[in-house]
């Protein structure tokens, strides 16, 4: 039966799930807060330059391909893929230059001039993340764990693939360089995880990028995005920007359970509903929109104690001079800095202090692309890693010692004379997450993923207490990433059914 549903927000997990639900025959209303669709991908245009707010890294393209045919349409006729090689630069801590992609001899190759002994430990570490990978994203990602029982049928298995043991500690059992073990995994990382806590089912990440790759969206990730909006309004689909969510208008139903019957926009109007799906952050979705007697499982107590994985501080800038000429610099780049473990529990295990020495992710994308700057300058983001706001960190008194930190450091070690050359610049702190956003405690992650966060354990893709609502995104099963979120769309398209 064709439903009417509205999708609340416009991230990817509520973009692949209102082209997904579209292209299922039903009536699909997609309401976005933001004047742009996006979220966590918005794109900030400044000064000629396009800066893709959030995802940049494309990995299972597949899974965007999958979208599209569902839809009877080909993907790339709306937006073009471009591989990277490497897939990272990753430089130590005295800038010496690691590259990483998924040809093995070359992989090999790089090990051999770090650590030659590692090698053979490399490819048991591979064998390993595969096993991972076959178990936990092609077997479960796509599968929800409603009921205990989903958690206990693969608890075996996720125990003989030593779940309980973390990224960092599988890494550490076959390579045995510092450095070589940063390299492997910090993966946990892009989906707001400590690889010092983080399950060691997320060393699948590994082998997802040596499976498919990693892939850029040409003209930005802004590009996909607009890609999912032209795809769902040609299936039908209605899409209302500027239009925050005030509740969702849940009523008991016939057999007495709690049924979301629409939802009610800020401005007074109420968009009638046979079913809800929320691509808002988890703990917002239900402390601020509903009523919190409709709320037995996910009461605001519960939010409350939830870990939410750690915040960021993002810079992106543009320059009149291109660096990319000079050859130092890759699309992406991973700068570590002198301590690992250390760092990260600054960052994660909420000290209440900034620390003074920092690990970035550099994105320098007109290597790439050079459209998404005006001709001749070059477009960067940089990304730190920091606490959320449960540290209480005063960004108002650090913001701008952090920032001039961070430049000097690019300046002294990989962009020389950067800030002579800067011609614009954005800065976003952790209060951009929580107030833009809706993010419980700043956080650019949602809900952490640690082993007792993760699966069953994560807040269903199906609401415990309003079963027609249903959640996507990077606080629901299976948890952040792109290829996460859309795994969540997934989920939610196969719960409704067709029309």
């Amino acid at each position: 039966m064709k439903k009417r549903i509205v999708v609340i927000g416009a991230g990817f997990g509520g973009l692949g799930a209102a082209a997904r639900l579209a292209a299922s025959g039903h009536h699909v209303t997609l309401v976005e807060q933001l004047d742009k669709l996006g979220g966590r991908g918005y794109v900030f245009e400044q000064d000629g330059f396009s800066f893709d707010a959030g995802p940049t890294i494309i990995t299972a393209p597949w899974m965007f391909d999958d979208i599209w045919n569902k839809a009877g349409k080909r993907r790339e006729d709306y937006v073009e893929f471009s591989k990277c090689d490497p897939f990272y630069r990753i430089f130590d801590h005295e800038h010496v230059p690691f590259d990483y992609n998924d040809d093995e001899m070359f992989i090999l190759s790089e090990i051999d001039r770090r650590n030659p002994a590692d090698k053979r430990g490399y490819l048991n570490f591979v064998h390993m993340a595969k096993r991972i990978f076959d178990k936990g994203f092609v077997e479960l990602a796509d599968k929800p764990f409603h009921t205990v029982a989903d958690m206990l049928r693969v608890a075996p298995d996720l125990i003989k693939l030593q779940s309980y043991k973390s990224v960092y500690r599988l890494v550490s059992n076959y390579v045995q360089d510092p450095f070589l073990r940063q390299v492997f995994s910090f993966h946990p990382l892009l989906v707001g995880g400590n690889p010092f806590d983080t399950t060691s089912i997320y060393a699948m990440i590994h082998y997802l990028e040596r499976e498919w790759g990693v892939w850029y969206a040409m003209g930005g990730t802004g590009k996909l995005v607009a890609a999912f909006g032209r795809l769902i309004e040609e299936l039908g689909g209605e899409v209302l920007l500027e239009a925050p969510v005030e509740r969702i208008v849940v009523e008991d139903g016939p057999d007495g359970k709690p049924r979301a019957t629409g939802v009610a926009l800020s401005d007074g109007r109420v968009i009638p509903a046979d079913a809800v799906v929320s691509n808002a952050d988890v703990a917002h979705t239900y402390t601020k929109l509903i009523d919190p007697k409709y709320r037995k499982v996910m009461t605001d107590g519960k939010m409350e104690r939830t870990r939410y994985a750690m915040s960021l501080v993002v810079i992106y800038f543009g320059t009149k001079k291109r660096y990319a000429h000079e050859g130092l610099l890759a699309h992406h780049n991973i700068l570590l800095g002198p301590r690992y473990k250390g760092l990260l529990d600054d960052i994660f295990h909420n000290k209440g202090r900034l620390a003074d020495d920092f690990s970035l992710y550099l994105h320098m994308p007109t290597i790439t692309d050079p459209t998404i700057a005006p001709e001749g300058h070059e477009s960067f983001y940089v990304l730190s890693p920091v606490p959320n706001l449960k540290s209480g960190i005063s960004w108002e008194q650090h913001a701008s010692s952090y920032r001039d930190a961070i430049m000097q450091h690019l300046e002294d070690h990989y962009l020389p004379d950067l800030q002579a050359n800067l011609v614009t610049e954005k800065f976003v702190d952790p209060r951009y997450f929580r107030d833009r956003l809706h993010a419980a405690q700043g956080s650019a992650f949602s809900v952490e993923p640690i082993l007792t966060q993760s699966a069953w354990f994560r807040p269903h893709n199906r609401s415990q207490d309003v079963p027609n609502l249903y959640l996507v995104g990077a606080g629901t099963h299976p948890g952040a990433g792109l290829p996460g979120v859309l795994s969540s769309a997934k989920i939610a398209d196969d719960l409704i059914g067709p029309a």
